[in-house]
Formats: C-alpha cells, sequence, structure tokens
C-alpha cells in the first residue's frame, strides 16, 4: 500500500495514464481503490478535479466497479461550478460524461459529448484524451450499425495511440477494427488483426480485452458453421471475463452467444433425428430391418437446449446489474427461437414482443429487425401448421410479410449487410409458402440474398438461403428466367450478372453429368476449376471447407 493519497496531484494522473496505455490493470485498480476515500469529499474546484473524473471513466469502462461511480462523481459537477473548471478539466469531464451514455447505451446523447471532445484537439496536447474519444465514439457508431463511419472512427483512435507509441492502448482498439472487418465480411483480415492484437497483449492482465478476443474468435467460427469450435472460444473467453469480475457485463455477452450456437447444433440434430425416422419408415416398407440412432439423438437434443436455456438465465442475471437493453433484447430473441423450434408459438411470440418494444424505446434498428424477422417466422410457421388466426385464411401470411418487409426497412438505417440478407431470405420464404405461391417474387428476394450474402455460408442461415433456393428451383423458375432471357427480358442486370446467373443454372447441371468432378466439368466447359468450385458453393452443391 502506497502513501494516503490527499489530492489528485500530477504524479497521481500520470500513473493512471500511464498504467492504463500499458494496460498494466491490477495495479492501475489498486491505485485507484486507495482514490476511492477522496470521492465523498470531491469539489469540482480542486485542482484537476474533471481530469481525474475523466480518467475514472476510462479505468471504469475497462472493469474498476461499475458505471454508477461516476455518475455520482459527475453528480458533484453542477453547472453553477463547470464555468469555474479549466479547459483540459472541463473537456475530461465531458468525455466522462459521453462513457456514462456509452454505459447506458444512449448513443444519440454519448456521441455529441466526444464530438465535443474532439473538437478540442488542436488546443490540447493530449494523446490519450483524443486516442479514447476516437475510440469511444467508433464503439457508439458500431452500436448504431454504422459501421463505415465506426471503422473511420476507430482507425483514428488507434492511429493517434500508435504515433504516441502506446502499443498496447493501440491493442484495444485494433480488436474493435477487427470486429468492423468481420462485419463487412473481410474474415481472412479480420482473424489477421485479431491474432497480432493478442500477440501485444497475450501477457497482460487486460482480461476483458482478452475475453473480447475470444469471443470475436467465437463469433468468426460460429459464422463460418465451426460450432464446436465457436462453444470453446466463449467458454474461453468467459473466463478471461470472470477474471476482472464475476459478473462482467461480456459474460452474459457471451453466454447468449453460447446459447444461440448450442441451438444451432441442436437444429443439426433434429434434422439427423426427422432424417432417421424416414429411413427406418422406408425400411420397413420393405421389410428390411434398419438401425436407429433416434434415441441418441433425441438425448442429446434436450440437453443442448437446456443448457441454451440454462445459459441465457445466466446471462438475464447478469443484465439486471446493468442498463443493457440490447443484451437483454438478445436473450428474449434466442428464448424466442428456442421457443420457436420446440413448437411453442405463444412463448416464441411473446418474446419477439418484448424484444422489439426494447428496441422501440432506444430506437434500436438492428434489434427491432431481429424481433421483426422472428415474428415473420412464426408466422410462417403458423402458416405451414394451418392454424387459424381469423376469419380470414391468410391473416399470419400476411403478418408475416408485412414483418419482413418491416425488418428490411429497419434494418436498411444501418450497414448491416449480413442481416439486409437474413430479412430478403425470409422474405421470399414468405412469398413462396403455401399460402402466397408467389414465385417470381421469392426469386427477386433470393436474388437479393445471394448477392448479399456471398462468401457467408458457415450458419444456420445458409441452411435457409438454399431451402428458398430448393423451393424456386422445384418450381420450375429457372425455365422461366430462360424464357425471358430469350425474349430479351432482362430487368436490370448487366450483361456480367445475366452471365453469372447462367453459369449457376448450367454449371450444377454439367457437374452432376460428369460425375460430380470439378476437373472434369472444368475440362467440358473451359473454365477455371477454381470458378466451377466457387460457383457450386454458391448454389449450395459443395460446402466450402475454408474462408
Amino acid at each position: 500500500m502506497s502513501r494516503r493519497i490527499t489530492e489528485f496531484s500530477d504524479e497521481l494522473l500520470d500513473r493512471l495514464k500511464d498504467d492504463l496505455v500499458c494496460r498494466r490493470l491490477h495495479r492501475g485498480m489498486t491505485l485507484l481503490e486507495e482514490c476511492l476515500p477522496l470521492l465523498p469529499s470531491l469539489d469540482p474546484t480542486q485542482r484537476q478535479a474533471g481530469v481525474f473524473t475523466g480518467f475514472l471513466a476510462m479505468w471504469v469502462d475497462i472493469g474498476f466497479q461499475r458505471p454508477g461511480l461516476v455518475k455520482d462523481v459527475l453528480a458533484r459537477f453542477p453547472k453553477s461550478k463547470r464555468a469555474q473548471l479549466s479547459l483540459r478539466d472541463y473537456v475530461y469531464l465531458r468525455v466522462a460524461e459521453g462513457m456514462v451514455a456509452m454505459a447506458e447505451q444512449a448513443t444519440e446523447i454519448a456521441i455529441p459529448h466526444f464530438d465535443f471532445v474532439l473538437s478540442f484537439e488542436a488546443e490540447l496536447d493530449d494523446e490519450v484524451l483524443f486516442s479514447i474519444a476516437n475510440f469511444w465514439k467508433g464503439r457508439c457508431l458500431r452500436m448504431k450499425g454504422e459501421y463505415d463511419a465506426a471503422l473511420q472512427y476507430t482507425t483514428a483512435g488507434r492511429d493517434v495511440a500508435l504515433m504516441a507509441d502506446h502499443q498496447p492502448m493501440a491493442a484495444v482498439m485494433r480488436v474493435l477494427e477487427s470486429w468492423l472487418f468481420f462485419q463487412k465480411g473481410k474474415t481472412k483480415e479480420a482473424v489477421r488483426i485479431l491474432k497480432e492484437a493478442e500477440a501485444v497483449l497475450e501477457k497482460s492482465d487486460d482480461h476483458v480485452t482478452l475475453g473480447n478476443i475470444h469471443s470475436s474468435y467465437g463469433r468468426i467460427a460460429h459464422r463460418e458453421g465451426r460450432f464446436q469450435h465457436a462453444i470453446e472460444h466463449f467458454e474461453e473467453a468467459i473466463a478471461e471475463y470472470k477474471k476482472r469480475d464475476p459478473h462482467h457485463r461480456n459474460v452474459a455477452r457471451s453466454l447468449s452467444n453460447m446459447a444461440y450456437v448450442k441451438r444451432l447444433i441442436a437444429l443439426q440434430l433434429r434434422r439427423k433425428i426427422d432424417a432417421d425416422v424416414v429411413r427406418h419408415r422406408k425400411a420397413a416398407a420393405r421389410g428390411a430391418a434398419s438401425r436407429t440412432n433416434g434415441s441418441q439423438y433425441r438425448t442429446r437434443f434436450e440437453q443442448l437446449r437446456q443448457e441454451a436455456f440454462a445459459a441465457l438465465a445466466e446471462a438475464g442475471a447478469i443484465y439486471k446489474q446493468y442498463p443493457n437493453y440490447h443484451g437483454i433484447g438478445g436473450i428474449h430473441l434466442n428464448c424466442g427461437y428456442l421457443h420457436l423450434d420446440n413448437g411453442d408459438l405463444e412463448s416464441a411470440e411473446e418474446e419477439a414482443g418484448l424484444a422489439f418494444t426494447l428496441g422501440e424505446q432506444k430506437k434500436d434498428y438492428i434489434l427491432m429487425a431481429r424481433s421483426r424477422l422472428l415474428q415473420c417466422m412464426i408466422g410462417n410457421a403458423r402458416v405451414e401448421d394451418e392454424i387459424s388466426g381469423g376469419a380470414e385464411p391468410g391473416t399470419h401470411a400476411r403478418l408475416a410479410q408485412d414483418c419482413a418487409q418491416d425488418a428490411i426497412e429497419l434494418v436498411k438505417h444501418t450497414q448491416d449487410r449480413r442481416l439486409l440478407a437474413d430479412a430478403y431470405t425470409w422474405q421470399g420464404l414468405t412469398y413462396s409458402n403455401s399460402f402466397f405461391g408467389d414465385l417470381d417474387s421469392a426469386r427477386q428476394s433470393y436474388e437479393q440474398a445471394a448477392a448479399l450474402s456471398k462468401g457467408d455460408h458457415g450458419d444456420g442461415t445458409w441452411e435457409e438461403l438454399q431451402t428458398l433456393k430448393g423451393r424456386i428451383l422445384r418450381r420450375g423458375t429457372v425455365d422461366a428466367r430462360l424464357r425471358a432471357w430469350s425474349q430479351g427480358s432482362v430487368g436490370d442486370k448487366t450483361f456480367q450478372e445475366v452471365t453469372e446467373e447462367f453459369a449457376e443454372m448450367i454449371i450444377p447441371k454439367v457437374w452432376e453429368r460428369e460425375g460430380k468432378k470439378v476437373s472434369r466439368v472444368a475440362a467440358r466447359l473451359s473454365i477455371s476449376p477454381k470458378k466451377v468450385r466457387r460457383i457450386l458453393s454458391h448454389v449450395g452443391k459443395r460446402r466450402p471447407t475454408g474462408n
């Protein structure tokens, strides 16, 4: 224990800054614990009180106590006293206010605080302050789904840190940079950045950022369909977070992500159960004996569902300690998916409605769009199960159609191309359901979804896109396109787009005729094997083996 701290001295602030940028978190938090006795008597007119409050916010953001501590300190700076502050004190105070708003996910309030801070970049020589302000604004823009702008501010913060030779702090920002590249479909670049950041921080005690790195690896593995690897990474992320705080809010986020992946594994098992039943029935009809693994599969299926619900319950208990509406909304959605999978449509509908209300209160377009998509899925399930919902037979079908369109309009407020692809996929599945049977509209939705989904083939959304593709192909829409093209009707497509679409029709057929040999197709059509594999992967004939 060092000597008793009695003031916000230059030495104190320098130590807090150095430990922050070097990610010596245990040492910095121990120092902050020694500062806590100062807070009840903090006077806004004290020298550097505002600067200390800004540093306190930076440390709370990385795991020191909770945001409410900063909120309490800010309350000691009434408007009447702020006019007496130095410029540096006031600017640090504003970055602290931005952090509190960001922690409450009030991005529309947080961003103006960070803009104010950044407006003084030419007047104040403070690389830590402006690096953090850029980074925090990038995080807020990421929450809003504005990924291009988020990347711009995140890399600006990273560059300021690098110019000051604060490599560990820059590595923290690179984790968000990686996530944004991942969202833009640049998975290889995202993994490369993560590995570089991990190499810088692996010997530090920045357990939250190390947890974020493992969480990102888990999200990437999930996207690629490597579900068991995803679960392992989420478990490693949780272990890192718990080293800082057993109830850290990111523990809840990883639990929720893990629950979703377990749900996808359960769905795979359910497909195996269904296929096993069909095979057994066919064998019985022929009078032949057949072995079935149905009982084993069903046991594991139920176990995964219970594990997913348990993870969501644990995540919900943690989120109750934080004003994290987006995380709570995600839990409602994941519970809704699990209920939908089990045919409990009423419970699924209730969870979707709760998630939408949370998103609507905060104008969270991503959460609202995801909620509408779940409602669209529920509507389609009711249509296929022929569950009546009113005097008019098409009530559920039209509701599903409206929800799909709402989801498309909502997600267009963001740059989440993957969620937009999901929305077009479910719009197409709705158009092609047993009520509408509108195959031309379904094909248009499929084309929009496929264009947005290129390179994303690993998880459950890929299966949904292939289901839509199968419906279109089984009902003869390929011939309809050929007839339209023969009459010069190509819509707004370019010649290159028509050529690519024609290749997607022909190459799979030739592949079937040539014994499913890529080399034979390439020789037969005088094209590269790489193009053959790409086309087959895109239309779902071959699963990709890499990124």
